[in-house]
C-alpha cells in the first residue's frame, strides 16, 4: 500500500473543500483547507476528483510500495450546478430542504463565523421569522417572553433534546460557537415527531464533523462596549470591553475519530452590575467497527458566574440625576445580585445501516443544570437532570415510500428551594410514512405521549401531521397541517418566588397546551439570481400558559388561557446579482397575535409579539477580503406585561461587518448596533448597545 496527498485548489489558488478523490472503490473528502489524504494500493493508479461547479479532473501517478506521493489538484471551474441542502431536523432524517412539509431556515457556518458572535444565539436571531427577547426565542411569535421559563421552542444538539428540566427553557451556550457547523430552524409544529416543547418549532445544533488526520482550531475575541451617548447615563469611569479564547482540536482514522475543545472568556457588560465569566469544556469521538455501523459519544460543560442587572432603576431606585429614570443602572435595591450556573450534558448514539432500505439508530442522554441566584436580602438554587432515551428506524418498504417510526422516552428530576422537588415524565411512540405519486409527495404520521408528574396521573396527548409537496414549473408548493403541544415545565407549576415585588404562587393544574398549526408554502427561483420562499401561517391555540399578573390580589400566577390565534406570513428573499460576490438577502414577518375573547375576557393583543419584523443583509466578496451589514427593524410592541404604560418605540439596529481570510488565517470585525441605537424588547431591560469585535481564527 501506499500513500496519495495534496491540497485541492481552484484556478485561482483558492482551497477547495468537499471535493471527492476516488481511486477505484477508495475515496476521500478534501477538508475545509482542501487537503485530502488517500491510502491506495501501490503501483499506477488512476485518481479522479470531482465536485458539484468544477470540471471533472484525472490523473495518472505511480506510487511506491511503503511511501507516499504529494499531488496537488487544480479544479478548473465548470458551470454551476445549484441543489437543495440536505437537512436532517423536519423529517428526523436526511432530505433535500425542498422536500420537507414545513418551512425550514439554515443557519451555515459561514453565517456564523462572518457574524463573529459569541454564543449561537447571535446567529439565528437573524433568521427569518426568528427574534429574540432577552435570550428567549420566537418562532414566528409562538413564545413571547416569560424570563426564560417554558419555551416552545425545542432545543437539539445534534438531534439530542437539550430544553432544562426544571425551567423548560433554553441555555444556548452549552455547546461552543466555534464547534457548531450548521443551524437547522424547523417553523411551525413539530410534536408530531418531536412531542413536547415543539409546539412553535424546533431548533437543531449541529456540530462539527470529525475529519481524518490532525486538526486544530484558536479563535481569540476582544472587543469593547459603546459608552452611553448622553453624559448623564455614564455609571462608570472607563470602556467596558470583552474577550475570549477557544482552542479545539482533532484526530481521525478510518474507524476512530476524536475532538476535544475548550475556551473562556469574560465580559464588563454594557449596564451597570453586568460583568460575567464564562468557561466551557466540549468533546466528541466516533468509533466506526464496520462500514455500515458507527458509535457516537459526545459531551460538553458549560460553567458561568456573572453579575444579574435585573430592571433599570427608575426615581427614588437610585441616584437618576434629575432624569425619571437610568436605562444603565440598577436599582440600588438589587445591588450585589449575582448567579453562578452551570449546565453540561452526555450523549451516545448507536447508527446501524442494515441495507439500503433499512437503518436504526438509538440514543441514550443525560442533561444537567444547576443554578443559583443570590439576592442582597436572599437566594435561590435549583438543580434538574433530563435523562431521555430513543430507538428510531427509518425503512423503505417500497421504493416510492419512506417510513419512519420510534419510541422515546424522558425523565426530568428537579430539586430547588423555590420550585421544590419533583419529577415529571414523557414517553412516547411516533410513526410517519411518506408515499411518492409521480412528482407529489404526501407525508402522514401521529406521536402519541404519556405524561406523568410525581408519578400521579398520566395524561395522553394525540400529535397527528399530514402534509404534501409538489413541484410546479420551476418551484415547489408545501402544503402542512399538524397538532402540538407543550407539558407545563415544573417551573411553572410549583414555582413560589417574588418578582418586582409581586409574590408569583405555584399552579399544580395547569394542563398542557396544545394548538393545530397549518402552513402554505411556496419556493422558487425568480430568474437566473433570485430565490424566494414565502408562507402563510395559522395556529389556532388553547390554553397557552401565560403569566398573570392579577393588580388586585397583588400576585403573579402561570395560567392556562382559554384560547389564541397567531397568523401571519413569512416571506425570504435571496438574490445574487453579481454571483457569489454579492449575496443579498431579505425576510419579512407579518404577525397577528391575538388572545381570543371569551365571556369574561375581551379580545387583546398577545404580549410581546411584534406585529413587523424585517431584516436586510448584504455581503459583498472580493478576492479575501468581505464586507457586509444587517438592518433589523422590529415593530412597536402593541402588549407587554407588568409595565405596560411604560412608553415603547419600535427598534431599529445596523450591524456592519468585514472579514479578511488568507490561507488558514480568518480576521472578522463586527460593529453591533452601529448607530448606538438605546431600544427595550421587554420592560426596563436594556438591549446592547454599541458593540465592536474582532475574532481571528486560525485553522490547521
Amino acid at each position: 500500500m501506499g500513500v496519495v496527498y495534496g491540497s485541492v485548489l481552484d484556478s485561482a489558488g483558492t482551497p477547495v473543500p468537499l471535493v471527492t478523490v476516488r481511486s477505484g472503490s477508495t475515496s476521500a473528502l478534501s477538508d475545509a483547507l482542501g487537503r485530502y489524504r488517500l491510502e491506495v494500493p501501490a503501483g499506477v493508479v488512476r485518481l479522479a476528483a470531482a465536485r458539484i461547479g468544477f470540471r471533472p479532473w484525472t490523473a495518472i501517478v505511480t506510487v511506491p510500495a511503503g511511501d507516499s506521493v504529494r499531488l496537488d489538484i487544480r479544479l478548473p471551474a465548470g458551470t454551476p450546478l445549484q441543489m437543495a441542502p440536505v437537512i436532517t431536523t423536519a423529517a428526523k432524517r436526511s432530505q433535500l430542504l425542498d422536500q420537507a412539509v414545513t418551512s425550514v431556515a439554515i443557519v451555515t457556518d459561514s453565517d456564523i463565523a462572518r457574524r463573529a458572535v459569541n454564543t449561537i444565539d447571535e446567529a439565528i436571531d437573524k433568521a427569518p421569522g426568528v427574534q429574540f427577547l432577552s435570550g428567549q426565542i420566537n418562532i414566528r411569535g409562538s413564545s413571547g417572553f416569560v424570563e426564560g421559563v417554558g419555551s416552545r421552542v425545542l432545543l437539539l444538539v445534534d438531534g439530542v433534546p437539550m430544553n432544562q428540566g426544571d425551567r423548560g427553557g433554553i441555555n444556548w451556550d452549552v455547546v461552543p460557537v466555534d464547534q457548531v457547523t450548521r443551524v437547522e430552524i424547523v417553523k411551525g409544529a413539530g410534536s408530531a415527531l418531536y412531542g413536547s416543547a415543539a409546539l412553535g418549532g424546533v431548533v437543531n445544533l449541529i456540530t462539527r464533523d470529525l475529519p481524518l488526520g490532525i486538526h486544530g482550531r484558536v479563535r481569540a475575541t476582544g472587543g469593547y462596549y459603546g459608552n452611553p451617548p448622553f453624559d448623564v447615563w455614564r455609571f462608570r469611569d472607563f470602556t467596558g470591553g470583552q474577550g475570549g479564547l477557544d482552542v479545539a482540536t482533532s484526530y481521525g482514522t478510518a474507524t476512530f475519530r476524536g475532538a476535544l475543545a475548550a475556551g473562556a472568556r469574560h465580559s464588563d457588560g454594557y449596564r451597570q452590575q453586568d460583568r460575567g465569566d464564562h468557561w466551557q469544556l466540549a468533546g466528541k469521538g466516533e468509533w466506526l467497527p464496520a462500514p455500515n455501523l458507527r458509535l457516537r459519544l459526545s459531551g460538553a460543560w458549560a460553567n458561568d458566574a456573572y453579575q444579574v442587572p435585573l430592571r433599570w432603576c427608575v426615581r427614588g431606585g437610585c441616584d437618576t440625576r434629575g432624569q425619571s429614570y437610568q436605562p444603565f443602572m440598577v436599582d440600588q435595591s438589587d445591588t450585589g445580585s449575582h448567579t453562578t450556573s452551570g449546565k453540561g450534558y452526555l450523549a451516545g448514539t448507536v447508527e446501524r445501516t442494515v441495507s439500503d432500505r433499512l437503518s436504526w439508530q438509538a440514543r441514550a442522554s443525560w442533561f444537567r443544570t444547576h443554578f443559583e441566584d443570590v439576592f442582597p436580602t436572599s437566594s435561590d438554587f435549583a438543580v434538574a437532570n433530563l435523562f431521555g432515551a430513543e430507538l428510531r428506524a427509518v425503512a423503505a418498504p417500497a421504493p416510492d415510500q419512506v417510513v419512519t417510526v420510534g419510541g422515546e422516552g424522558a425523565l426530568a428530576t428537579v430539586t430547588s428551594d423555590f420550585f421544590g422537588g419533583h419529577t415529571q415524565g414523557e414517553y412516547a411512540a411516533y410513526g410517519e410514512s411518506e408515499r411518492r405519486r409521480g412528482a407529489l409527495r404526501l407525508t402522514v404520521g401521529a406521536r402519541v405521549d404519556f405524561l406523568t408528574v410525581d408519578g400521579g396521573g398520566m395524561t395522553a396527548v394525540v400529535s397527528p401531521r399530514a402534509g404534501l409537496v409538489l413541484p410546479s414549473g420551476a418551484g415547489v408548493w408545501r402544503l402542512s397541517a399538524g397538532h402540538a403541544f407543550r407539558a407545563p415545565s415544573i417551573a411553572e407549576r410549583f414555582v413560589s418566588t417574588v418578582v418586582d415585588g409581586l409574590p408569583v404562587i405555584p399552579n399544580p393544574n395547569l394542563r398542557p397546551e396544545q394548538a393545530w398549526s397549518f402552513e402554505l408554502g411556496h419556493a422558487r427561483p425568480i430568474g437566473p439570481w433570485l430565490h424566494a420562499d414565502a408562507a402563510l401561517f395559522w395556529t389556532e391555540a388553547r390554553r397557552l400558559i401565560e403569566p398573570n399578573v392579577d393588580a388586585s390580589k397583588g400576585q403573579i400566577q402561570f395560567q392556562n388561557r382559554q384560547r389564541a390565534r397567531l397568523a401571519g406570513v413569512d416571506l425570504a428573499l435571496r438574490a445574487t446579482p453579481l454571483g457569489d460576490r454579492l449575496v443579498t438577502t431579505a425576510a419579512y414577518t407579518f404577525l397577528y397575535a391575538r388572545e381570543l375573547a371569551t365571556d369574561t375576557t375581551p379580545e387583546r393583543a398577545l404580549a410581546f409579539r411584534p406585529r413587523h419584523l424585517l431584516t436586510l443583509s448584504a455581503d459583498y466578496s472580493l478576492g479575501p477580503a468581505a464586507l457586509g451589514a444587517d438592518v433589523r427593524y422590529s415593530s412597536r410592541m402593541e402588549r407587554v406585561e407588568i409595565y405596560e404604560l411604560d412608553p415603547r418605540v419600535a427598534a431599529k439596529v445596523l450591524d456592519l461587518r468585514a472579514t479578511y481570510t488568507r490561507g488558514p488565517l480568518a480576521a472578522h470585525l463586527l460593529l453591533a448596533n452601529a448607530l448606538n441605537y438605546v431600544y427595550t424588547l421587554v420592560p426596563r431591560t436594556l438591549e446592547p448597545v454599541r458593540t465592536a469585535t474582532l475574532t481571528l481564527v486560525y485553522s490547521y
